[in-house]
């Protein structure tokens, strides 16, 4: 019997990325391929790419170069790029970087077991017509108690500093019978909690079983009769997006986690114009309290680029208002960074040491905030889903409700257990705990 084929896989960027990947390495495990954490071992290379942030592409061109050795030591070795980076730039890849034998987009990697085995050099960054899920193997791999669940891809918002618009495409939904047999296989494996996932996943249409479009709130209200399936999330969301039925969705589903993502990225209407966010800060703010009016215990995370073309003193001083009236229990914040071909790239940017200065002033508000929600939780009985035995003998580490990391000292807990804990001490990033009987 012939040795296994090995794949070194390595993915940048968001949850979608890391889906992706998962599905790709089933779709080239279907070819013969198992997984190796060890470059120099691999019979293939794929490095799964994003073009959200800053330096994208020389990141990748970096991670390129660092592999000549390689395959000069191993002429048979495939090289493969995919993602957002690929989408992007295609066949400027392969010029570049020789040594790259494949490129394939995000909406095209079903394609990617007859891609390695072509001959030559191949690039499809296409948006091909057929419905790549139809074509991936079913899921085979189990990854503990936790699964992501890809439910929606593309965005049609276009947002002035993004290029998912052009990366992923328009706004497409997997179709609503497909996704709960995908569930149910997904808890059959021991998966206990599922994060649906999309670029804009609040704004799901999939077509139902019975024909017709149904929204998240009722993907959602269905996941919660699958037995077995204890948490659902979702991630990430446009604030325009959230209509009545997915709000009240997390005040009557009782497997939806009380934890939101919901991006604002800036508290000033005139910034929030210039991103083409079609929201106001207000608009926002009342959506806060619509949600929090159906569950009072959910925690808020966001979104917020500072620094943006044209932004003030004033409109940074709206944004750290915002932050103040909604107390965030945590916060990605970034320094804005231009993407070539998006409308915000054309406009002269904030001078380096006043963004530098604004990001250090947003993320002190935002630290106090987080640490604030996570003493607040010291003292309350919380669910946690054990998801890896933790540093200390006996301890076991997994996420609350709220998607806090928690520590427990449970030496006969085990991966997988949902138990209740009583939340004894917070520290800097997490919380500690201890289990309760029962």
């Amino acid at each position: 019997m012939s040795e296994a084929k090995k794949l070194f896989l390595k993915t940048y960027g968001c949850q979608m990325n890391v889906y992706d990947s998962e599905r790709m390495a089933e779709a080239m495990g279907a070819e013969g391929y198992v997984l190796t954490e060890v470059a120099e071992e691999a019979d293939m290379v794929l490095l799964n790419t994003c073009h959200i942030r800053e330096k994208a592409s020389e990141k990748l061109y970096s991670d390129l170069g660092r592999l000549k050795p390689l395959k000069l030591a191993k002429p048979d070795l495939k090289i493969g790029v995919a993602g957002c980076v690929a989408q992007a730039e295609g066949a400027e890849i392969l010029r570049r970087m020789p040594l790259v034998d494949l490129v394939v987009g995000p909406q095209a990697y079903h394609r990617l077991p007859e891609m390695a085995r072509s001959p030559g050099q191949v690039v499809d960054t296409e948006f091909p017509p057929e419905d790549k899920f139809d074509h991936l193997p079913a899921r085979k791999t189990n990854r503990g108690p936790t699964a992501f669940l890809t439910v929606q891809e593309g965005c049609d918002k276009f947002c002035t500093f993004c290029v998912v618009p052009y990366t992923r495409g328009s706004e497409v939904s997997r179709p609503v019978a497909r996704l709960l047999a995908e569930a149910q296989d997904l808890v059959a494996r021991g998966v206990r909690e599922i994060t649906l996932l999309g670029q804009n996943v609040n704004a799901f249409h999939g077509e139902g079983p019975e024909g017709g479009a149904w929204t998240l709130g009722r993907l959602i209200r269905a996941l919660d009769e699958i037995p077995g399936l204890e948490r659902i999330r979702y991630t990430t969301s446009h604030p325009n997006d959230m209509d009545d039925d997915l709000i009240a969705a997390h005040g009557d589903a009782a497997s939806l986690m009380p934890y939101l993502h919901l991006p604002v990225q800036s508290g000033s209407d005139r910034i929030l114009r210039a991103m083409n966010r079609r929201h106001t800060a207000n608009s926002y703010l009342r959506l806060v309290d619509r949600i929090r009016a159906a569950r009072p215990d959910i925690l808020l995370t966001s979104d917020f680029i500072v620094g943006f073309p044209g932004e003030t003193d004033a409109d940074f001083e709206a944004t750290l208002d915002l932050v103040r009236a909604v107390g965030y229990g945590a916060a990605f914040s970034f320094k804005y960074s231009a993407r070539p071909g998006t409308p915000a790239a054309e406009k002269p940017p904030v001078p380096a040491e006043v963004a530098d200065a604004r990001l250090q002033a947003l993320q002190a508000l935002i630290t106090a905030q987080q640490h604030a929600a996570q003493k607040a939780m010291v003292g309350r009985r919380v669910g946690v889903l054990y998801e890896k035995p933790g540093r200390l003998p006996g301890q076991m580490v997994g996420k609350s409700d709220h998607l806090m990391a928690v520590h427990v000292d449970d030496p006969q807990g085990q991966v997988g257990d949902l138990v209740q804990v009583e939340v004894i001490a917070s520290s800097t990033n997490s919380l500690a705990a201890r289990r309760l009987p029962g």
